[in-house]
């Protein structure tokens, strides 16, 4: 699942190879807008919206994008081919007298009148990295299922857009709290919102993701990806456990030393 700062960098090496230029080529091979002509159009712009992707066109339609668990973006210069798949995984398809944009494994292509982006985006809680970020409403929107694990909280998009399964174990982590700690005993919601706003926006330029101070390959994360390795803190074993829904199943990886519980479905926790 990609975090917010990924989207965000594409968002923004989008918009700087397109914005401004006319479409020469322009391909959405889905079945549903495989014969919409936007060949000639200006691209406006391109700007995330939490984990979605709105690119903007002249006569009011918007291209929207997600990437889901594995879709890319990859750009290359006029007449290359962008590397990123096989040419049948390509979902989008956009050129310019200068560079070409493929959209590699997109789950979501949709074209929009830019005025009704709302039915696509309006569900999402604050941006943590866009203008709208406002921490007050997305501890607010958090608070509202005290009962629910923080783990899942962090991750559903209606409360605050731009958590992934990355930032979920780190946060939680770097909180001293299990994932399966009830919204409602999280000793400091707004602490943990600001947490994560911290660490997405000092993330957001980063080749290499960190949350530890140490931007290492081997040392940039607390505990994502390192079941069964020392917990950084305290030494003991990092552990994964499955999280969520039945239907959406997340793998979650946290020290159970550190965070308070010995098991999925305790309590407690502060920080």
């Amino acid at each position: 699942m990609p975090e917010g700062d990924t989207v965000w960098r594409a968002a923004r090496a989008l918009h700087d190879a397109l914005s401004g230029a006319v479409l020469t080529r322009a391909e959405l091979r889905v079945p549903r807008f495989a014969t919409a002509e936007l060949t000639g159009r200006r691209v406006r712009e391109t700007t995330p919206r939490g984990k979605h992707l709105l690119t903007r066109l002249d006569g009011g339609l918007t291209l929207h994008t997600h990437l889901g668990m594995s879709g890319a973006w990859r750009l290359a210069r006029a007449g290359g081919r962008p590397s990123g798949g096989p040419g049948h995984e390509i979902r989008v398809l956009l050129a310019t007298e200068e560079r070409v944009a493929a959209g590699f494994r997109l789950p979501v292509v949709e074209l929009l009148r830019t005025a009704e982006e709302d039915t696509a985006v309006g569900h999402l809680g604050p941006d943590l990295l866009g203008p709208d970020w406002d921490a007050s409403e997305a501890t607010r929107r958090l608070l509202a299922e005290p009962a629910r694990p923080i783990g899942e909280a962090l991750l559903d998009q209606r409360n605050l857009a731009g958590v992934g399964n990355v930032y979920r174990a780190e946060l939680c982590f770097m909180a001293r709290l299990a994932p399966w700690t009830p919204v409602g005993e999280v000793p400091d919601v707004r602490r943990l919102v600001e947490l994560a706003h911290r660490l997405l926006t000092v993330n957001r330029d980063r080749a290499l993701r960190c949350t530890t101070g140490e931007p290492r390959r081997d040392r940039a994360l607390w505990v994502y990806g390192r079941a069964g390795r020392p917990c950084r803190r305290c030494g003991g074993r990092v552990v994964v456990e499955q999280q969520g829904p039945a239907d959406r199943l997340r793998p979650v990886y946290w020290c159970p030393r550190c965070q308070d519980a010995p098991v999925p479905g305790a309590g407690g926790g502060g920080y």
